[in-house]
C-alpha cells in the first residue's frame, strides 16, 4: 500500500495547498502564499529554515527520538540530507507537517551525481561520449530514481572547469572546455528537473560550486584559487551561467576564496554576478560547513562569518548551523537585518512550493514507486548503452582491437573482479552487490566460444597503507606481491591474449583524493610490464578517474581503452566494445600530460610572446621545458574509432563574415573503414589580435555523425558574430572585427586551417 495514501487518511487536520510554479499567475499565487505563512512564522522558525543539516550520522533505529526528529519537531530545520529510503524519510516528513505548528515540509537532498541504485558513468566519463541527450537522460533516469526512493533535491551537476588532473573531483565534471562544459551542464539541469518539477519524478537541481572551484592551486582539494575576473569570465563562468539560463532552482557556493574572500560571503559573486548580471532567484545554499570553515580561512569566527554570508546573499546553511544559532542575536545587534533573514527564509519556501512539497508534502514517499523505479531493466539497459559511448580508445596497433571470441583470453588485474569498485566515486546510494564484475561481463560475452581465464595480479599499491588510503570505502582483499605476480604469469602463459584491467580503483579520484604521481600506481605498474615482456598481445583496460601519465604504456602497449569507471553495467559495456558489438566512440574532453610538470594543461591555452618553434627539442629563449615537450600525449578530443574517417578539405562559403550575417565552414567525412561508427567533428576559432589575448583555439562547435562503412557526409557549421565574442578588458561582451582562423578536425590538434576576416 502507498504511505501517501496512508498519510493522508491519518492528516485529517491538515490543509493541503494546490499551488504550482510556472506562469505568471502561479507567481503571484505563490508570493501570496508565503507572504500569508511568513506573516505567522517567528525570527526563529525563519531561521530554523535556512539550517540544513546532515542526517546520515543521526537516524539510526526510529527517527522518533534521534536528535534530528527533535529539531524537526522544534522546527529548527529546513530540510536535511545523507538520508537513504523512503520510509526514513516519510517518518521524518511526517513529523515535520504533523508535528509542529506551521506544518511546514522538508526538502531532502542527496549528492546523486550519476545515477542512484543504476549508476552511470562518473561525469568526466559522460562528458567523453559529447552527446548531450545521453546526458539529460542519464539525469532523468537518475531523478526517477532518486525521487522514488524520497529524495527531491541533488546536489548536481558540478560543472567547475578543471586543466589540472592532479585534483580529485575532476571525476565529477566535464572537462576543460567552457563551451562544451556548458551545453552538458543545461543537459543535466533539464534532465533533474524535467517539467519545471511538476512531475513525481523531478527533482531539484543544484549546480555547484560557485565559483571556480576546479582552479584550485597544485591541484589539491579545498585550496585556494586566485585569478582574474577577465579570466573568471572567459574561462571559468560559462557552465555556471548556462545552468543558470537553464532554469536550474538551486546554487551551491564553493569551498574556495574568490579575490581573498571566501565565496560563501563573497558579495560581489554571490549577488552581483549570480543574482543581479544573470538574473538567478533560486536558492543559493552552501557546501559542507563551509560558514564555519570561514574561521579556519582567517576570514571571520562563526558568529561574524553567519553575517557575512546572509549578506552576502547566502540563503541556506548547510551543516555548521551558524544561521541558526547567531542570527538571531546579530539581528538584535543591529548586523543584519528581518529583511535579510525573509528574503533567505522566502526563497527556501519558494524552492519547495516549486517542487509542489506544500500541496502535497509525501510527493515523493510513495512506496510503490520504490518497489518498481529502482534499478530496473530499461535503466540498467540504458546505462549500460551510454557507458560503452564513454569509452576511448588511444590506442589500436595492428588493430588488436577487437578481440574475437576464441581462444584463450587472460584477464589479469586488479579492477577484473572488483565488484565494488565498477561505479566509482559519489556512488554510496547504490548496491555494489547486484552489479556484475568486468570479468563476469567479459565471460558472459564470449560464452562458450573463448575460455576467459582470470587472474588478479597484484595489488592496488606495493604500500599497504597507500593502498588503504586509495580504496577509501570501496576496500579490495589484499594478497602477497610475489604470489599475485606469479599467478598472473602462469595464467598469461596458457593465454593467446592478454587483457589487463588495470589503472586507479574508485576512490582514488573525487573529493579529496589529490595526487601528485599521476602514474599508474607501482604495483601494477611492474605487473603490466611483466605481461607485455611475456611477448604476448596485451590490451590495456584503463580505469581511472581523472587524466594518467602513461608514456610506457602508450609506447610498449599494443591496444588501450581507456574505461573510466562505467558504473553499474561496467562489465556488460566493456565486453561490448572489446569484442566489437559496439564501436568505440568516446573523445577526449581532458588533455593528457607527458609529465606532472606540464600541469596545469590544457588546448585553449594563451600564447606567449616566445613560443616554442619545435617540440622536439629543448629551444633556449622560448617557452618550453628542458626535459619534456609542451604537447600533450593525447590532446583535448582525441579518440580512435575500429574504423577509420577521412576528412576531405575544408570549405568556407566566404572569405568574409559579414556585420550581422553568417559563413558557413564545411567538410565531408568518409568512413573508409571496415565497420560503422560515430565520429565526433569539431570545430575551432582563433581570434588573430584583439584587444586583450585569446586562446590559441577554442572549441565552438560539434556533430556527433553516424556513418555506415564507405558512406559519406558534408558536416556544416554556420559561424555568426556570437561565436566571435569574448569578454574585454571592461568585461563587455563584444566581437572585434577582424581576422579569424577556422579549424575543423577529429580532435584539438589534427585540424585543418583556414583564415577569414569579420566586418
Amino acid at each position: 500500500m502507498k504511505i501517501r495514501n496512508l498519510v493522508l487518511g491519518a492528516l485529517c487536520g491538515i490543509t493541503f495547498f494546490s499551488c504550482s510554479a510556472s506562469g505568471g499567475g502561479k507567481d503571484a499565487e505563490m508570493d501570496r502564499f508565503i507572504t500569508d505563512l511568513m506573516g505567522k512564522m517567528t525570527i526563529r522558525e525563519k531561521l530554523g529554515q535556512l539550517n540544513l543539516p546532515s542526517g546520515g550520522d543521526l537516524v539510526t533505529g526510529s527517527v522518533m527520538n534521534t536528535e534530528l526528529g527533535d529539531m524537526i519537531r522544534k522546527e529548527e530545520i529546513g530540510g536535511f540530507f545523507n538520508v537513504k529510503g523512503v520510509k526514513k524519510i516519510y517518518d521524518l516528513q511526517r513529523l515535520a507537517v504533523e508535528e509542529t505548528r506551521l506544518k511546514i515540509p522538508l526538502i531532502v537532498g542527496a549528492d546523486v551525481i550519476h545515477g542512484y541504485e543504476t549508476i552511470f558513468p562518473i561525469p568526466l566519463a559522460l562528458s567523453c561520449s559529447w552527446d548531450t541527450l545521453a546526458v539529460q537522460q542519464m539525469a532523468r533516469i537518475s531523478a526517477i530514481e532518486a525521487s522514488a526512493d524520497g529524495i527531491c533535491w541533488t546536489f548536481s551537476p558540478m560543472v567547475d572547469i578543471c586543466r589540472d588532473a592532479r585534483w580529485g573531483r575532476i571525476a565529477e565534471g566535464s572537462g576543460e572546455d567552457p563551451y562544451l562544459g556548458s551545453l552538458l551542464a543545461k543537459a543535466y539541469v533539464r534532465g533533474y528537473q524535467g517539467n519545471n518539477m511538476q512531475g513525481r519524478d523531478e527533482i531539484l537541481s543544484c549546480v555547484k560550486h560557485f565559483a571556480l572551484y576546479g582552479a584550485s592551486e597544485a591541484g589539491k582539494d579545498y585550496n585556494t584559487v586566485d585569478m582574474s575576473h577577465l579570466r573568471m569570465y572567459n574561462e571559468y563562468f560559462a557552465p555556471y551561467r548556462a545552468a543558470v539560463e537553464a532554469g536550474v532552482g538551486s546554487v551551491m557556493s564553493s569551498f574556495n576564496i574568490v579575490d581573498g574572500i571566501p565565496a560563501t560571503a563573497n558579495k560581489w559573486l554571490l549577488t552581483d554576478v549570480l543574482r543581479d548580471e544573470w538574473g538567478f532567484q533560486g536558492l543559493l545554499v552552501t557546501d559542507y560547513n563551509s560558514i564555519a570553515e570561514m574561521a579556519v580561512h582567517g576570514v571571520a569566527p562563526l558568529e561574524e562569518a553567519s553575517v557575512r554570508a546572509l549578506q552576502a546573499g547566502t540563503d541556506m546553511d548547510m551543516v555548521s548551523c551558524g544561521f541558526l544559532n547567531t542570527l538571531e542575536e546579530s539581528l538584535k545587534e543591529g548586523k543584519v537585518t528581518e529583511a535579510q533573514i525573509n528574503t533567505a527564509c522566502r526563497r527556501v519556501l519558494e524552492a519547495k512550493y516549486k517542487l509542489g512539497l506544500f500541496a502535497d508534502p509525501y510527493k515523493y514517499c510513495d512506496t510503490l514507486r520504490v518497489e518498481k523505479e529502482l534499478y530496473t531493466a530499461d535503466h540498467r539497459a540504458a546505462a549500460r548503452e551510454i557507458a560503452a559511448k564513454t569509452f576511448v580508445l588511444l590506442k589500436n596497433e595492428k588493430n588488436l582491437l577487437p578481440l574475437e571470441e576464441k581462444g584463450k583470453i587472460a584477464l589479469i588485474g586488479p579492477m577484473a573482479d572488483a565488484r565494488n569498485n565498477m561505479c566509482g566515486m559519489w556512488s554510496m546510494t547504490c548496491t555494489p552487490s547486484g552489479h556484475g564484475t568486468l570479468l563476469e561481463g567479459i565471460r558472459s560475452a564470449a560464452g562458450d566460444k573463448a575460455e576467459i581465464l582470470y587472474a588478479k595480479g597484484s595489488n592496488v599499491y606495493y604500500d599497504e597503507e597507500m593502498e588503504k588510503g586509495a580504496v577509501g570505502i570501496r576496500p579490495l582483499e589484499r594478497g602477497n606481491d610475489r604470489q599475485l605476480l606469479a599467478e598472473a604469469l602462469r595464467t598469461a602463459a596458457r593465454a593467446d591474449v592478454i587483457v589487463a584491467a588495470v589503472g586507479e580503483c574508485a576512490e582514488m579520484s573525487g573529493e579529496s583524493p589529490s595526487r601528485t604521481n599521476l602514474e599508474i600506481p607501482d604495483a601494477q605498474q611492474d605487473l603490466l610490464k611483466a605481461l607485455v615482456k611475456t611477448g604476448k598481445p596485451v590490451v590495456l583496460l584503463l580505469f581511472t578517474g581523472r587524466p594518467l601519465v602513461l608514456n610506457w604504456e602508450n609506447e610498449h602497449v599494443p591496444a588501450i581503452l581507456n574505461v573510466w569507471f562505467g558504473g553499474s553495467e561496467t562489465g556488460d559495456a566493456v565486453a561490448d566494445v572489446l569484442f566489437g558489438k559496439v564501436v568505440p566512440s568516446g573523445k577526449l574532453t581532458t588533455t593528457f600530460p607527458r609529465s606532472v610538470g606540464q600541469l596545469p594543461l590544457f588546448y585553449n591555452h594563451l600564447n606567449t610572446g616566445r613560443p616554442d618553434p619545435d617540440n622536439r627539442v629543448f629551444n633556449r629563449y622560448a617557452s618550453n621545458y628542458l626535459d619534456e615537450s609542451n604537447e600533450p600525449l593525447y590532446p583535448f578530443g582525441y579518440g580512435l574509432s575500429y574504423t577509420d574517417f577521412v576528412y576531405g578539405d575544408l570549405q568556407l562559403s566566404s572569405e568574409t563574415l559579414p556585420k550581422n550575417g553568417t559563413l558557413t565552414a564545411s567538410v565531408t567525412v568518409t568512413n573508409r573503414g571496415d565497420c560503422d561508427g560515430y565520429e565526433t567533428v569539431q570545430i575551432y576559432l582563433r581570434d588573430i589580435y584583439a584587444e586583450v589575448a585569446r586562446p590559441v583555439k577554442e572549441l565552438k562547435g560539434f556533430e556527433r555523425i553516424f556513418l555506415k562503412k564507405g558512406e559519406s557526409r558534408e558536416v556544416k557549421f554556420v559561424i555568426t558574430e556570437d561565436d566571435l565574442k569574448f569578454y574585454n578588458s571592461g568585461l563587455q561582451y563584444i566581437y572585434e572585427p577582424g581576422e579569424f582562423d577556422v579549424m575543423i578536425g577529429t580532435n584539438s590538434r589534427d585540424v585543418q586551417t583556414k583564415r577569414f576576416s569579420a566586418e
